[in-house]
């Protein structure tokens, strides 16, 4: 007979349900992540103090909304993407030194031009180039649409830019309907414009 101070002694099946309750949480929060439910981020999420939370923006891809943001033009007046919604709107993520983007600022120049007064609006976001080199570009190059600086590159960050030039094609409602990283040519401009209904 054992001992009152003694432990009982423990039970073979502990360590089975241990280790059955660990591959049961386990394949709960694979589900959760291949499902993409919420229930992985409420499981794991470390309780809060009650303080302001931020809403992360959503992924700059195609069918996703298009992230909001305000930059200012080259002669400081601030611009809103939500603001022009109800137009189509060119997002072109270019620099000074980028070859394939002087190339294409004409193609988009005259789609400018032929489409403007259906709705087009043009924004074209420089990565950080001192702001006269980029008034001198705009100017050699006759550029009539309007072109925002990106200080610190946060929007070319936010819209997850590697490569320029790279363009976003946001559609009336505010969504990404294509995307294209590289220079556009005369034919890819025509195809995307047609698809957000801006066609000849």
């Amino acid at each position: 007979m054992a001992s009152p101070l003694t432990p009982p002694p423990a039970s073979s099946r502990a360590p089975l349900f241990i280790l059955g309750g660990g591959l049961l949480i386990g394949l709960l929060a694979g589900l959760a992540v291949f499902v993409g439910g919420p229930a992985l981020p409420n499981l794991l999420a470390a309780p809060t103090s009650g303080g302001p939370t931020a809403t992360p923006a959503p992924a700059p891809v195609v069918g996703a909304p298009a992230p909001d943001f305000t930059l200012n033009d080259l002669e400081g007046n601030a611009v809103t993407l939500s603001d022009l919604q109800g137009q189509v709107v060119i997002l072109n993520f270019w620099a000074t030194w980028c070859g394939p983007c002087r190339l294409e600022m004409p193609l988009l120049q005259a789609a400018y031009v032929a489409h403007k007064e259906q709705g087009l609006v043009i924004l074209a976001i420089d990565l950080d180039d001192p702001v006269a080199d980029v008034q001198d570009y705009t100017d050699s190059l006759g550029l009539t649409f309007p072109v925002l600086l990106d200080p610190g590159v946060t929007i070319a960050d936010l819209y997850r830019v590697r490569g320029w030039p790279t363009s976003y094609f946001v559609n009336r409602d505010g969504f990404i309907d294509n995307q294209r990283v590289g220079a556009l040519s005369e034919g890819m401009l025509t195809e995307y414009l047609n698809q957000v209904g801006l066609g000849e």
